[in-house]
């Protein structure tokens, strides 16, 4: 996305105050960079979010003081991001340093699943259309104001969530029947230090 002016002409104001267009070279959605926080993550047990790329997996963990301390797979930039079309939430992306490299978080398709990947590499600052990346930031519930729930951009009802696998607290897409369902996996409280949720 590019800060150059195009001329827009409004075709009419209907009653509900909805501006129609007729213009062709417009975007249907695109994605610019506004500002990023620092944070951790935890479930609804008070585990930590880990990304361990060299075993391929992001899980929440029982951590001890001495590896919250070095920050390393846990403390995520939180990417947030302006956006030509309205949304049903904040548009963010996640990004974690892990020693000296930096990962950000995108969903694949394997075997037929969706799943989530953390690839080497940055978060791009402009993002022309639809992207792998983008996840929307929702409250958890109306009573809870401190705690989100991330849907997936490229597909409504789909959630970052957490799943029980050979003893590990796996981060996963999700699937939910309806928007409004309370599913306490899909729950995530973001928090600036380890001890302290915001």
């Amino acid at each position: 996305m590019s800060c150059e002016v195009m001329a827009v002409c409004a075709v009419r104001l209907r009653e509900n105050l909805c501006l129609y267009f007729e213009d062709d070279e417009l975007e249907c959605d695109a994605f610019c960079k506004d500002k990023t926080i620092k944070r951790f993550f935890r479930n609804v047990n008070s585990q930590l979010l880990v990304v361990r790329p060299d075993l391929n997996v992001a899980a929440f963990e029982d951590v001890t003081d001495q590896e919250v301390k070095s920050g390393s797979g846990m403390y995520f930039d939180i990417h947030c991001y302006k956006t030509t079309a309205p949304s049903a939430g904040m548009p963010v992306a996640f990004s974690v340093q892990v020693e000296d490299k930096s990962y950000y978080m995108c969903c694949e398709k394997e075997h037929g699943k969706m799943i989530v990947r953390f690839r080497e590499g940055e978060v791009p600052k402009d993002i022309p259309g639809e992207s792998n990346i983008i996840f929307f930031k929702k409250t958890f519930t109306s009573c809870s104001s401190k705690a989100f729930k991330f849907e997936y951009s490229l597909e409504q009802g789909m959630f970052l969530a957490f799943e029980e696998e050979d003893s590990l607290r796996k981060l996963i897409l999700k699937k939910l029947p309806r928007e409004d369902e309370v599913d306490e996996t899909t729950k995530f409280v973001t928090s600036r230090n380890e001890r302290h949720n915001l």
